[in-house]
């Protein structure tokens, strides 16, 4: 079964001036994103605005996506949702249409007991093939529930397809407790773009990264000099990364990612209501500061 390794990049989905979906935006970013070399694609999790998507929408997004991608990258499709019964249906599609794999929140807004949080896993992983990977998504800050690691153990032995997890929280003693799992087998990719490179040294095997998918560049170059053991380049590609990260808010606003895309040529549409684009200001003062970071960038170790 295929992992998420290296860069995978939590792609924005474009909207149109109607609010529609702008497939042709998601093909031409899936191109960008293959053209600069991440390992795995993502779309339709957080950073792709994934609840403010109707189930047909989610699976349309997907059929673009993994058709666009022609397997040259690995894919796996964010199915997480209000309810089990569409969780189950976005994953039963996402096989359906060849991804390699899906990812799945736990159940968010709500309270979740543990016993409820393990049954609802099993029963989306046990809804697909058993060949068909599976990754755990936990980011309790948003979701409002947290998968403890010892929960995370149960869903594993109870489904071999769930083979991983992806956690988006600055939690490195939990992290620990992820890698642990299955005797030290369970793939984890963190989701903390700061923390890449310590995710790395720890037995990550690799990043999930909104940010990356505006500039992919420092994180495929600094996977890279993590596979060369060059780990001087490697800290210094972190800290241009951090740059990065902190400019566009950490994905707190995907808005900073559609405008900075924007910026680079990429063309990904406006936010979908109740959120609303950058204004004429914010977007001066962003441009500003990524042209800042793009000579301090042009003047270390990659180029963008």
């Amino acid at each position: 079964m295929k992992h998420l390794y290296g860069v995978t990049t939590a792609m924005v989905t474009p909207f149109g001036e109607g609010g529609q979906v702008d497939h042709d935006q998601m093909r031409n970013l899936t191109e960008f994103l293959i053209s600069k070399g991440v390992h795995c694609l993502y779309p339709l999790g957080t950073t792709g605005e994934m609840l403010r998507l109707s189930i047909q929408e989610r699976k349309d997004v997907a059929e673009t996506v993994v058709k666009a991608a022609a397997n040259r990258a690995t894919v796996f499709i964010h199915v997480g949702s209000m309810n089990q019964e569409d969780t189950i249906a976005l994953a039963r599609h996402a096989h359906e249409v060849g991804a390699d794999g899906v990812g799945v929140v736990t159940p968010v807004f709500f309270g979740a007991t543990d016993k409820e949080l393990e049954e609802y896993f099993v029963a989306v992983a046990s809804s697909v093939p058993a060949d068909f990977p599976v990754y755990l998504y936990n980011i309790p800050q948003c979701a409002a529930n947290d998968l403890k690691s010892d929960v995370v153990q149960r869903i594993a032995d109870s489904c071999k397809n769930v083979i991983g997890i992806k956690y988006s929280y600055p939690d490195m003693l939990r992290t620990n407790e992820y890698l642990a799992v299955n005797q030290g087998t369970f793939s984890v990719s963190h989701g903390t773009d700061r923390l890449f490179l310590a995710g790395l040294a720890m037995g990550c095997e690799g990043t999930v990264s909104g940010v990356s998918c505006v500039y992919p560049e420092p994180f495929v170059a600094l996977y890279q000099a993590f596979l060369d053991n060059d780990l001087e380049k490697a800290r210094k590609l972190q800290r241009i990364a951090v740059h990065y990260c902190e400019t566009l808010k950490n994905g707190s606003n995907m808005a900073y990612f559609k405008a900075a895309l924007r910026m680079r040529g990429v063309e990904v549409g406006r936010m979908r209501e109740p959120q609303l684009d950058l204004t004429q200001e914010e977007r001066t003062a962003l441009q500003a500061r990524l042209q800042q970071l793009a000579e301090i960038s042009s003047e270390g170790v990659y180029q963008s």
